[in-house]
């Protein structure tokens, strides 16, 4: 890729699994139609059956290119593969924890000390997961603590790239029925 006068290119680390179309039969194919086809900056997994990963580092001049760019290099390699995740975007308190470099215990106290402030979770359950770029986002607006921008914007990015995955299978008749805020 060339650089532009107007942007910088960056590095961005990303994950992207898929569904395989049942056509796709030979799933140990993939990886060398993907090095052949110029998408060489990606380790590729197929240990699931029916399934592929790939993590990218990918060179680009935003979160958003580099994922898009990516997006459109799986779907011509392995066209009618469905997007499962991208990630990262959904993460537990563990994941937060490790992002931030403390502990889970001191990152639990943390979380029932703030409780009605924090971000609400994606899924209040055991265990609850939250979208990372809300807790990013937070993190650096109320508590002043420095964020990773190259990592915020990428769970930026992958966080409305799950949620319009999910919003697409959606029926728009019973959509239209809620008012949520």
């Amino acid at each position: 890729m060339k650089k532009s006068a107007t942007s910088k290119m960056r590095s961005y680390d990303f994950a992207l699994s898929f569904a395989l179309p049942a056509n796709e039969t030979q799933p140990d194919d993939i990886a060398e139609r993907c090095y052949s086809q110029g998408c060489d900056d990606a380790l590729i997994g197929i240990g699931q059956h029916g399934r592929v990963g790939f993590e990218f580092t990918r060179e680009a001049s935003s979160a958003l290119q580099a994922i898009t760019s990516a997006l459109a290099d799986v779907q011509r390699i392995v066209p009618g593969a469905r997007l499962i995740e991208a990630s990262p975007d959904l993460v537990g308190l563990t994941d937060i924890a490790n992002l931030l470099g403390v502990s889970r215990q001191n990152m639990r106290k943390f979380l029932v000390r703030n409780g009605s402030q924090f971000p609400l979770p994606v899924h209040e359950g055991n265990p609850a997961i939250w979208h990372l770029a809300t807790v990013l986002e937070w993190f650096a607006d109320m508590k002043g603590r420095t964020t990773n921008e190259t990592l915020l914007d990428i769970a930026r990015v992958n966080m409305h790239c799950n949620v319009l995955k999910d919003v697409a299978e959606l029926d728009a008749s019973i959509t239209a029925k809620f008012t949520l805020r």
